[in-house]
């Protein structure tokens, strides 16, 4: 079962942060009137636990500076409602989804099964100790069985998330030492985006690498070293023991019809640019 949590986001996961990417999210949070960006963001994927402050955002996102959220948190709830931001943000997954795979796609019977089962996998994730999963599973579900199965894949990757923040913190690590090492790996964000996206000064990086280098999990070049690669797999493999419940709630079949159509769709969400260029490192 491990092994198909960690198939399970390879595959899926486009399918849900393709949103954070998407032109129709950032306009219709613009909107609303949030700024486009952080706040856009921040708001965006907070709003199902309603208006909460900008400690409950930083608790629960991990490895964003605290600073950034607290010039975008709670103002967004100025602005605009939670439920406003909610409904703005299926809206704009259905524009996003329907541009990049097309109509005929989103209607198929492919795309039906898929959601029923992505479904049925979230369905067996508990919320005990997992706030962003416990509240976007507290929405209620569209209707589009393209939109069901965005928010069921958003379910099983915020369940993952709060899993994968308790691992990290067995591990040792502070949300910005997790971001750096990931960054060292060199299959993450470059450094650039994640300083720019992430809100953390220069300074407060470089800290993080002395911590890191005196841990032994980095060398001098600020490359991750053997311990460093084995701590991340061992994180991973705690995430992954943590992840396990929606995969098995689902036959052998229905597992790998999940994994294949999410495969496919991930595959096609990205040959229609999901992604923007120059945000990840190249491997």
């Amino acid at each position: 079962m491990t092994t198909l949590a960690r198939q399970g986001k390879a595959a899926l996961e486009l399918v849900h942060s393709m949103i954070y990417f998407a032109p129709e999210a950032a306009d219709a949070f613009a909107g609303l009137g949030l700024e486009r960006g952080r706040m856009s963001y921040f708001a965006g994927r907070s709003a199902p636990m309603g208006a909460v402050g900008p400690g409950v955002v930083s608790a629960t996102f991990y490895n964003f500076s605290p600073t950034s959220i607290a010039t975008a948190i709670p103002r967004a709830w100025e602005i605009t409602t939670p439920a406003e931001v909610v409904a703005a943000r299926f809206g704009a997954a259905d524009g996003a989804l329907r541009r990049m795979l097309g109509d005929e796609e989103l209607e198929s019977e492919a795309v039906a099964e898929t959601a029923e089962l992505a479904r049925k996998a979230s369905a067996a994730c508990s919320p005990d100790g997992k706030p962003l999963f416990a509240a976007h599973a507290d929405l209620e579900w569209p209707q589009e069985p393209h939109l069901r199965l965005w928010h069921a894949v958003s379910l099983l990757r915020e369940f993952r998330g709060d899993a994968h923040i308790a691992a990290l913190q067995r591990g040792g690590l502070t949300g910005l030492q997790a971001l750096v090492l990931h960054v060292a790996t060199g299959q993450s964000f470059t450094e650039q985006a994640a300083l720019k996206t992430r809100g953390w000064t220069e300074d407060e990086w470089a800290a993080a690498r002395r911590e890191l280098r005196e841990r032994g999990l980095i060398d001098a070049d600020g490359a991750i070293t053997d311990r460093g690669t084995a701590l991340r797999e061992d994180i991973e493999a705690d995430t992954d023991a943590m992840s396990t419940a929606p995969w098995a709630a689902l036959s052998e079949d229905e597992a790998q019809t999940l994994l294949q159509n999410g495969s496919r769709l991930s595959k096609a969400l990205s040959q229609a640019g999901a992604l923007p260029q120059g945000v990840f490192a190249k491997r």
